[in-house]
Order: C-alpha cells, then sequence, then structure tokens
C-alpha cells in the first residue's frame, strides 16, 4: 500500500543530497577555479545536468514504477543478468559502504564532544546505524517524519552561514593572485578545460543521490506521477541553497579566502560571532556537519533496501531478502541484511588507517558506469516497453537523455584515471569479478537457469 506523501519523500531525497559535501567542496571548487563567474557558472552547470538526469528518472519511475528503482529499469532493458550486477554492486558496497563512512563521518563530531572507549568513532558509528536500523523498523511513515525532523534543523544552521555570509561585511583580504583576479570581475581568468571538468566532478558528487528517489516512485501516496514533482521541488530546494551558500561564502572570504579555507563554515560563523565565540561557531557547524551525516544515513537506509529486496524477488535462491511488512511499509530482511555488512564494514574500518574510504572510492568507476547505463535505457525502453499515455515524458527528447548519459560517461572516464592513480582499479574489477561468479552460481547452480521477473 502506497505510504509515503510528497513532502515525505522531498525529504529523503533532500537528505541523500545535501551531505556533508556542501561543507567541503566549495572550498575545492573555488581553489580550481580561481574566479567568481567560473565558480558559479560550475555550480550552475551542475544543477543543469542534475535536473537533466532528474527528467530521465521522472519518466522511467512514472512509467515503470517499482520498489526495486533503477535495479528495475535495468532488468526491463537490459535483462536480469545485467540487473543483477548492478544490485551486487549496491547491495555489497555502495550503500552499506555509504552507510558506514557517513557513520564514521558523525562518529567523529560525536568522539569530539565525548570519547568512548576502544575505537571511539566506529563504536559512535555503530550505536548510530543500529538507532537508525530500529527507526527504519518502527515503519516508513516514521523514519520519514524523523527524515523531515532531522533534515529542517540542517537547513536551519545552512541558512545560518549564508546570512552570516552576507553579513559580515567585506571579504577578508587575502594576499593572493586568487583574491586579485576575483576582484578585476566576473570570468577574469580561463581555468585549463581539464581542471574545470575535476571542478565538476566535484560539483556532482555534492549533487549526488536524488537519483534514489526511483525506489520510492511505487509507494508515494499520490501515484508514481508524483514522482516527478518530488524530484524537480526537491533539486530546486537543493540547487538553490548550494548558490546562496557559495555566493555567501565568497561574499564574507573573497574567492581566495574560500579557496585556502579548509572549514570555510567554521570561519564565516566565527567572523560573525566574533573571534571570542569562536567555540559556538565550531559547535554549530559540528551539528551541520554532524546532522547532514545522520540525515544522509536514514535516506540510504530507506532507499538503499529497497535494491536488496529487488534483488531477493527476482532470484528465487535469494527469496528470503524479498520479505516485506506491507503494515509498516518496509522490506524488513532487505533492511537487516544492508544494516549487517554496514556494521561489519565499520568493524573493519576501525582496524584499518584508511582502508574503509579506499574501498568507498574503488567502486566510483562501478556507480557512475551503471549510472550511465541507467541513462541508456531510458532509450532502450521507449523502443522495448512504450509507457502509458499518463506517463511523464522527458522534455527535449533525446537531447535532454543525451546529455546526462554523457556526463556520466564523463565522469566514469574520470573515476577510472583516478582509480588508476591510486592503484585502485585492480580491486573494483576483482569486486565485478566475484559478482560475475555469484551471478553464474545462481542462474546455474542447484538446476537454476534464470531469473524471475517480479510482479
Amino acid at each position: 500500500m502506497s505510504s509515503l506523501s510528497k513532502l515525505g519523500a522531498c525529504s529523503v531525497v533532500i537528505g541523500i543530497v545535501i551531505g556533508a559535501g556542501i561543507f567541503k567542496t566549495p572550498s575545492m571548487v573555488a581553489g580550481i577555479t580561481q574566479d567568481l563567474g567560473w565558480l558559479i557558472a560550475v555550480w550552475l552547470l551542475g544543477a543543469l545536468l542534475s535536473f537533466a538526469g532528474a527528467l530521465c528518472w521522472a519518466e522511467l519511475s512514472s512509467s515503470h514504477p517499482s520498489t526495486g528503482g533503477e535495479y528495475h529499469f535495468l532488468d526491463k532493458a537490459y535483462g536480469p543478468s545485467l540487473a543483477f550486477l548492478y544490485a551486487w554492486a549496491k547491495t555489497v558496497v555502495i550503500n552499506p559502504g555509504a552507510i558506514a563512512l557517513l557513520g564514521f563521518v558523525l562518529g567523529d563530531y560525536l568522539s569530539a564532544i565525548y570519547s568512548l572507549p576502544w575505537h571511539s568513532s566506529a563504536v559512535w558509528a555503530m550505536a548510530v546505524i543500529l538507532l537508525l536500523t530500529a527507526t527504519n523498523l518502527v515503519g516508513l511513515k516514521a523514519s520519514a517524519q524523523l527524515q523531515t525532523g532531522m533534515l529542517v534543523v540542517e537547513l536551519l544552521v545552512l541558512l545560518a552561514i549564508v546570512v552570516a555570509g552576507f553579513s559580515v561585511g567585506s571579504p577578508a583580504a587575502v594576499d593572493s593572485a586568487t583574491s586579485q583576479a576575483a576582484s578585476s570581475g566576473l570570468f577574469a581568468t580561463s581555468p585549463p578545460l581539464g581542471l574545470l571538468g575535476l571542478a565538476m566532478v566535484f560539483v556532482l558528487l555534492t549533487f549526488g543521490g536524488w537519483g534514489e528517489s526511483a525506489y520510492l516512485s511505487a509507494e508515494l501516496r499520490d501515484g508514481p506521477r508524483a514522482i516527478v514533482k518530488v524530484l524537480l521541488f526537491s533539486l530546486s530546494v537543493i540547487s538553490g541553497i548550494y548558490i546562496l551558500v557559495n555566493l555567501a561564502l565568497v561574499a564574507g572570504l573573497g574567492i581566495g579566502g574560500l579557496a585556502k579555507s579548509k572549514a570555510p563554515g567554521a570561519d564565516i560563523l566565527t567572523m560573525a560571532f566574533g573571534s571570542g565565540n569562536a567555540q559556538w561557531a565550531v559547535a554549530i557547524l559540528s551539528l551541520a556537519v554532524g546532522l547532514a551525516a545522520l540525515t544522509s544515513i536514514n535516506a540510504t537506509m530507506i532507499v538503499g533496501a529497497r535494491t536488496t529486496h529487488a534483488l531477493g524477488n527476482t532470484w528465487p535462491a535469494l527469496r528470503l531478502l524479498s520479505r516485506w511488512n506491507p503494515s509498516k511499509g518496509l522490506p524488513v530482511a532487505a533492511l537487516l541484511f544492508q544494516s549487517g555488512i554496514a556494521l561489519a564494514l565499520v568493524a573493519f574500518g576501525a582496524m584499518q588507517k584508511d582502508g574503509f574510504t579506499a574501498m568507498v572510492e574503488f567502486t566510483a568507476p562501478v556507480f557512475w558506469a551503471f549510472l550511465c547505463l541507467v541513462g541508456v535505457s531510458l532509450f532502450v525502453l521507449r523502443r522495448k516497453a512504450p509507457a502509458h499515455n499518463d506517463a511523464f515524458r522527458v522534455p527535449l527528447y533525446p537531447i535532454t537523455p543525451i546529455l546526462f548519459v554523457a556526463s556520466c560517461g564523463y565522469l566514469t572516464y574520470s573515476s577510472v584515471q583516478y582509480a588508476m592513480s591510486q592503484q585502485a582499479l585492480t580491486v573494483s574489477a576483482w569486486l565485478m569479478v566475484v559478482g560475475v561468479l555469484v551471478l553464474l552460481a545462481l542462474r546455474f547452480g542447484s538446476g537454476n537457469t534464470g531469473a524471475t521477473r517480479p510482479a
């Protein structure tokens, strides 16, 4: 039964997208672009490409609604084998990895307030994962309400940063070539194309996560077509917040100061409160980053378990993962499985210097490659499974999906290049090899020759 309101769905989408990245990437993008015009241009382009992708997802979600989301699209477009490999990556590494990594981020901030014995950040991360898992087990409505409440507080803190940035007066003087260039006007410098591409990688990663809305399309109270309004409204709010935050940071710090700052939000709040109240600025920023991590963890739990549920619903040997509690509106077994892997990853990460972060980075080429394939599936499904007349249709077809697919292809290439520079591509390749072996075992082991289509 559909049980999620449009407001709840918007809270989930916005909560996934607005994570800790917005507190870090503005200084990175400013350092790369070194110009206010190019800084705003790349953020606007990131918003444009995200809207293009959102329109593609809106057509796919309204035409083929399913709690399996992107897994369902790939299954219908390319068949169960490719869909399985996508679900394998999402179920075993990407979603639990994101939950565990965000748990560590939150654990670091909580440890600064109260340090626990053993590995404090890991213990805090495990406690948060268990708490949010229990909340989600109460039901989709309860977890969505929690998501909305946390998101409101997070947005208020971001609003405080925006107000502080515009109220501190002239940008701090920075004796650097970047500040001098910025003072001469917009687009005073022209960064190399390769550097602009790197800036786009950071920007699009900060916008990442809106595609998870596809998993909610079948659970919206107002029907699958409501996902269009959810996506467009959510991305409008997100884009507006991102642009305002960047403008406020530049207004308070200048381009040069923003590029040099390691914690621009804290710097702005310190300037607004005064150096004597710097501890309050740090506390507020810690609250914002902590809430950003918390809302992202909760939202990832909500949508991530739907991939695992769809996997179990398609492959008979994994049927246990498909168990759904209709009264609570959630896949209980998939949620517990996902949290179990996340907890295991936290325990593993506690024993490594930076192993967990590296493991998540290793999966980036796989993630962008599959996202590109989902974009291409729009073309395939228009031919193989035409939607009913009431379904949403992407405007400016085929230009809009081509724009999105091209951007995903570029990010796939960039992430592969980065993985190679870190000698990490081999691990990603082995990850997919293991997935292929599991797929073969499912297809041909014990007489099982294929998957079944979910209803």
